[in-house]
């Protein structure tokens, strides 16, 4: 299995705009309440192997978390499922919020 793209926040930011992915947030509830990015798919880690049939193996996926980690084995996992176009968040929603949009508030 090949290894999964690590993207910073302005590469992923491109990747929404330029070729429609879709940004797969893999956070617990109370995380993606407390904020989230507009647009985004919330399927909670937990979830996300029931609810593979939600999510289209043709399309590009961007996994995103908290930093990073937990998306990471997301992405392994839907790479592992046959998902080609999967990449991580690398520093998930807090580089983002750092990076991309600094009104996002950080926790």
């Amino acid at each position: 299995m090949a290894a999964i793209p690590q993207l910073n926040p302005q590469e992923v930011q491109a990747l929404l705009k330029e070729q429609g992915a879709t940004l797969l947030d893999v956070r617990e509830p109370w995380e993606y309440a407390q904020v989230h990015v507009e647009g985004s798919l919330h399927i909670p880690m937990g979830q996300v192997a029931q609810r593979l049939a939600e999510l289209n193996s043709a399309h590009s996926y961007v996994v995103m978390c908290h930093h990073g980690r937990r998306s990471q084995s997301v992405a392994d996992f839907l790479a592992s499922q046959g998902y080609a176009r999967v990449a991580n968040l690398a520093g998930g929603i807090d580089a983002w919020a750092l990076e991309v949009d600094p009104r996002l508030p950080r926790y």
